[in-house]
């Protein structure tokens, strides 16, 4: 990779790191796509709020896990490289996955073949069995989590952040903020203290049947009715799935965790070990001084990285709006799929950038949003509570060239549902903002001709 784009401005530095555009984001923190400008490798860093962190009294555990996490090296799991720390924020620099969300091959495709899926169940299998062994476990296993590299591996991300998916209510304890408790064991429902490993290996079985249904084994619109099958494991099998496997989601999905089969187990059962091909990975040295220094009480302002940005939208270089797309037709770049609910969705335009931020205000305002605006960037907030809190919507303008931009709206909280039909409405408000390439974009047919066969 040249070192494109490196002066232009719209960029934030923070170390050897110049920040891209954002990846995602939770409560906790944000991760952003970001370059190493000594060495040109593509990372992505998970920022978060140093104030919150420290208000949770969240130090000492998030100081441990990520300790562990640095010493994890597994080809299941997304690599944490190192650590920064800012006045007001934590810098977590990790692997870049490209090749998206698992769960977007079931949007697509319905649903996957028992032998696909039984593929990815042992990748997911060997990650998290290794992460149990250092003493990590997740707590969180969903979708979300589930990422694949740009040769279809799978990719576990956030393990050993669970305590930033964990909140230390009043009482002491700590309760799960799970937006949809629908991949959480029923003991961690419960609240009544639990195995991290029996309740890991729980997810991981609603996983494996939402891959091989297409569908959630536990389903119910009403919180109480759904808590009640979870605790019942009252759920069927589809009548496509082989008699080996239903006994073995049967034996994963046992809501007695005494009794619930162990991930010893599940590696020797003859449903998964068909095909199987262990991991193979190196062991190597790894330093915790980042790590030490970022949570040092003293504070030496020496350790601390500083934050320095320019005034204008920020630039997108070439990789990174190719890894935007699907693969390397850019074709779809800038086209919505319209079969599967996306988290996020982009168009381009050629209106000055300013002018596409007020154009999208001006959509959204008597949709009954809060718009707050900064730099190149909106975020609206909607008023009425949705089915799983109040969707937030954040928006931002890259400059792809001068007179060309790229617009992102993504979800930033509530129902991913409720944000596509919040797209339809909007998009209605902004033909004219839109930019559609004429005919498609020539260099996208070039590179999909030499590929094909």
């Amino acid at each position: 990779m040249g070192t494109h784009g490196g002066g232009s401005g719209g960029r934030t530095r923070v170390g050897r790191y110049e920040l891209g555009r954002t990846l995602g984001e939770g409560t906790f923190a944000k991760v952003k796509f970001a370059r190493n400008v000594q060495t040109g490798e593509n990372v992505a860093i998970k920022i978060l709020d140093k104030e919150k962190v420290l208000k949770h009294k969240m130090i000492a555990q998030i100081k441990r896990e990520i300790s562990t996490m640095k010493l994890i090296r597994h080809p299941n799991v997304i690599r944490m490289y190192e650590v920064m720390a800012s006045k007001t924020k934590i810098y977590i620099v990790m692997e870049l996955v490209t090749g998206g969300e698992l769960f977007d091959k079931i949007a697509s495709r319905g649903r996957l073949k028992e032998d696909d899926a039984r593929k990815y169940f042992q990748q997911l299998i060997n990650a998290v069995d290794y992460c149990h062994s250092r003493g990590v476990y997740h707590r969180d296993l969903k979708p979300e989590n589930l990422l694949l590299d740009a040769n279809g591996t799978l990719k576990v991300s956030d393990f050993g952040l669970s305590a930033l998916s964990k909140q230390v209510r009043e009482d002491g304890l700590l309760h799960t903020t799970c937006g949809t408790p629908n991949y959480v064991a029923p003991e961690v429902i419960n609240n009544k203290g639990y195995d991290g490993a029996k309740a890991d290996l729980w997810s991981c079985g609603v996983i494996l049947f939402v891959l091989m249904a297409g569908y959630l084994p536990f389903e119910d619109s009403n919180l109480m009715s759904l808590y009640k099958k979870i605790y019942k494991a009252d759920f069927t099998c589809p009548s496509w799935f082989s008699t080996s496997a239903k006994k073995l989601i049967k034996k994963i999905l046992d809501p007695n965790p005494s009794t619930r089969i162990t991930i010893a187990e599940v590696i020797s059962n003859e449903w998964f070990k068909k095909g199987y091909q262990p991991p193979r990975f190196e062991t190597a040295d790894v330093n915790l001084d980042d790590v030490n220094s970022i949570f040092n009480e003293t504070g030496d302002p020496a350790q601390l990285v500083v934050e320095r940005r320019e005034e204008r939208p920020a630039v997108m270089n070439a990789f990174e709006l190719i890894s935007t797309s699907q693969g390397l037709n850019l074709g779809t770049l800038f086209e919505k799929q319209t079969d599967s609910v996306k988290r996020e969705t982009r168009f381009a335009s050629r209106l000055p950038a300013k002018e596409i931020l007020s154009k999208i205000e001006a959509a959204a305002g008597p949709m009954g949003f809060n718009v707050q605006k900064r730099n190149y960037k909106l975020k609206l907030q909607g008023e009425n509570p949705g089915r799983k809190g109040q969707l937030a919507i954040a928006t931002e303008v890259f400059e792809v060239t001068p007179s060309l931009y790229m617009v992102e709206i993504r979800k930033s909280n509530g129902d991913t549902l409720e944000f596509h039909n919040f797209y339809h409405s909007i998009s209605n408000g902004l033909k004219d903002v839109m930019w559609k390439p004429e005919g498609g974009i020539p260099e996208a047919d070039e590179i999909r001709h030499r590929r094909s066969p």
